[in-house]
């Protein structure tokens, strides 16, 4: 299993956020959920100004087995998408952590960073899944 990345908090259900210098939250899956998923082959983004909700329902990813909704760990604004996804969502298999990130939301409540799975809960939780 690839190395999780300490400056990221995670939702249970698979998304991780990280906190960027300006406050912004980018929004991704993590590695263990993209290996489940198997091959991506689309993904459905949010749109630029977009107001989302914490713990609700902002993106799908299909692959070949299955499509799986994509929850928003903080609620906010989308300030941003990754565009490349839409036409290479391997991006995300290849590069979960990195390249493969999906959007970044200006929250209205960073406080609901705290409900987050630290790396280490978040470890916990999916070797607990595997057993």
């Amino acid at each position: 299993m690839n190395e999780i990345p300490g400056d990221l908090k995670f939702l249970k259900s698979h998304e991780w956020a990280r906190i960027e210098d300006n406050g912004h939250i980018t929004v991704g899956i993590s590695d263990h959920a993209q290996a489940a998923l198997g091959d991506l082959v689309y993904v459905e983004l949010p749109g630029v100004g977009d107001d989302l909700q914490a713990g609700n329902g902002a993106a799908v990813v299909e692959s070949v087995k299955a499509a799986s909704d994509i929850y928003s760990p903080v609620s906010g604004q989308v300030v941003a998408v990754n565009e490349k996804l839409v036409d290479a969502p391997e991006t995300i298999n290849g590069d979960a952590y990195g390249d493969g990130w999906l959007f970044v939301v200006k929250p209205s409540d960073s406080s609901e960073l705290d409900a987050l799975l630290s790396p280490d809960d978040y470890a916990e939780m999916i070797e607990n899944e595997e057993h």
